[in-house]
């Protein structure tokens, strides 16, 4: 497995990928997968602001990607950044998952970023609990029913980890 910066090339896999996530199960709460120029859009936007969008392949097939976004678009806000995974369903459980997260602690890390936030979506969402879980992120919330898709109610679980210094330093560029 090998993992990279994304490419244009790409976002077909990645389409793929995404429309199966949002057409079948709740990580994303997104009932109509996007358009391959939405995404496109949107990947060129994280990559724009300087955040990572990577790509885990294996035998030159993407099988998962992951990046980071702002958390929210106040200024306030500026050193939180959101991540965003999504494994191709035949790849999950063998470490695409966890490589591609660590990159982007990574990344986002050296950017000067200093929390990083998990918006996962349905509490029942084990495997991306544990994943978050297990690069040091903590519990931080849940919302109860703020998604409606599948013809039930969806939680979300807010999952956070500090980056670098984190919140006992204050940032270098204030």
């Amino acid at each position: 497995m090998h993992i990279r910066d994304s490419r244009p090339d790409d976002l077909p896999r990645i389409q793929a990928i995404y429309t199966h996530h949002v057409l079948t199960g709740t990580a994303s709460f997104e009932e109509v997968s996007p358009s391959l120029e939405e995404l496109s859009r949107r990947r060129d936007d994280v990559l724009l602001r300087g955040m990572p969008y990577v790509v885990a392949e294996i035998d030159g097939r993407v099988i998962g990607y992951a990046y980071a976004g702002p958390y929210r678009l106040r200024t306030a806000y500026r050193y939180s950044v959101e991540d965003s995974i999504y494994l191709d369903p035949d790849h999950m459980g063998r470490g695409a998952g966890r490589a591609l997260l660590a990159t982007v602690v990574d990344r986002c890390t050296a950017a000067g970023c200093r929390q990083m936030l998990a918006v996962i979506g349905d509490s029942d969402n084990a495997a991306s609990i544990g994943l978050h879980r297990s690069l040091g992120f903590e519990s931080a919330g849940l919302l109860k029913s703020v998604g409606f898709k599948f013809g039930r109610w969806v939680d979300s679980v807010l999952m956070q980890r500090p980056l670098g210094h984190g919140d006992t330093a204050l940032p270098d560029d204030r």
